[in-house]
């Protein structure tokens, strides 16, 4: 899998359907050439460069480096090259680089990377503390949700970050349409679903939405929880 993402803040995630465009992206035999090109260097390149080493017209590499920035694989930064600087040493040139480590999508969306991360952080916590697995992972969870959910943004909004698929049920509440643990659930649900409520439970304390309204819900093919009115 590979992590793809575009000009923007350090750490920034690629929305659901930013993923699934920037992966589309590749499937243009050029521009993937161009992002594999740029991913193997040590540091940011100039299109002429990229033009050259891959016997490709700069226009045409003009065009699908910039299309790669736009589509989210690819950050852009302006620098004088040649050490030469002050006035008369010339415009800055434009330079790419990848901008994020990875990236994957599923559809519907799923967040193992995220499930891993939590189990792996609760079994490394209760190997160097001695403390029980579940605990550690609950703690985890919580953890991770109120960080997530420190932004600013409404717990709607963060959900839908992680691939719940929220939605209003009509009476205040918010019903969550996807699991995005699903293959791990149908294995260990009782593990993932605690793992779930209180991931769920950190972001609606950190979005200022009572922990208590987290609660359970068994309709088939929806998430384990909502959040009632």
């Amino acid at each position: 899998m590979t992590r793809i993402a575009e000009d923007r803040e350090p750490g920034t995630a690629l929305s659901w359907t930013g993923r699934l465009a920037a992966l589309a992206s590749l499937g243009d035999a050029g521009r993937r050439r161009l992002f594999e090109y740029v991913a193997g260097q040590s540091s940011a390149v100039g299109r002429d460069d990229a033009a050259a080493a891959l016997n490709m017209p700069r226009s045409t590499a003009s065009f699908h480096l910039d299309r790669l920035v736009r589509d989210g694989l690819l950050a852009v930064e302006f620098r004088k090259l040649g050490g030469k600087a002050g006035p008369g040493s010339g415009r800055p040139a434009k330079l790419y680089r990848p901008a994020l480590e990875e990236v994957g999508a599923s559809v519907p969306d799923r967040s193992y990377d995220l499930a891993g991360e939590l189990m792996a952080t609760a079994i490394q916590t209760s190997m160097t503390g001695g403390g029980g697995v579940g605990k550690a992972l609950a703690e985890a969870s919580y953890s991770r949700g109120r960080a997530l959910g420190s932004d600013g943004a409404s717990l709607a909004e963060v959900l839908a970050g992680v691939g719940y698929m929220p939605e209003r049920d009509g009476e205040g509440g918010i019903i969550l349409m996807n699991c995005p643990f699903r293959r791990l659930a149908d294995g260990h649900r009782e593990v993932v679903c605690a793992m779930n409520g209180a991931f769920l439970s950190g972001a609606a304390a950190a979005c200022g939405v009572p922990e208590g309204k987290v609660e359970g819900d068994r309709t088939a093919g929806r998430c384990c929880a909502r959040i009632r009115p």
